[in-house]
């Protein structure tokens, strides 16, 4: 099992903790981000800066119950049909139950903007976020560790 962070986008917040409870859980953390990034980690994986390069390599990484951390919601799917445990930056787990909701109003967004629309960018981070992915990455920790009590 390991840690694997899609780190084009992960703030570095989210990225420390990842850090914190891999050691605290002795789980390596793997980050996988283009060239564009400055990432310091013992297993950094550097990408191109093409579309969807990080998130392929993640996708080539990843195995049953790793955890990922990932803010793309078409990533998280293709994961969890891997088996893997997934959840984003500021701490929403994603599951079987999800995800497809998610999907979809992903595509609707996609939609209003085609159309000329607009949509909300995200909100400034802030510690209630950073306290929740603490939260939720430790209890897919525990969950992962009991191999009699997958989430998906």
């Amino acid at each position: 099992m390991k840690i694997l962070v899609d780190a084009d986008a992960c703030p570095k917040n989210a990225l420390q903790i990842c850090m914190e409870l891999g050691r605290k859980y002795h789980i390596p953390v793997w980050t996988v981000a283009s060239f564009n990034h400055m990432i310091v980690s013992d297993h950094h994986v550097v990408v191109g800066d093409g579309s969807q390069e990080a998130d392929i390599k993640v996708l080539n990484l990843t195995q049953a119950k790793d955890i990922i951390v990932t803010q793309d919601w078409g990533l998280a799917a293709m994961v969890l049909g891997k088996k893997a445990y997934c959840l984003s930056p500021v701490g929403r787990i994603f599951s079987n139950d999800n995800i497809e909701f998610l999907l979809e109003e992903r595509e609707v967004k996609a939609k209003l903007r085609r159309g000329g629309g607009r949509t909300k960018g995200p909100n400034k981070r802030t510690a209630e976020e950073d306290k929740r992915f603490y939260h939720s990455l430790e209890e897919l920790l525990a969950d992962a560790a009991s191999l009699d009590n997958p989430l998906q």
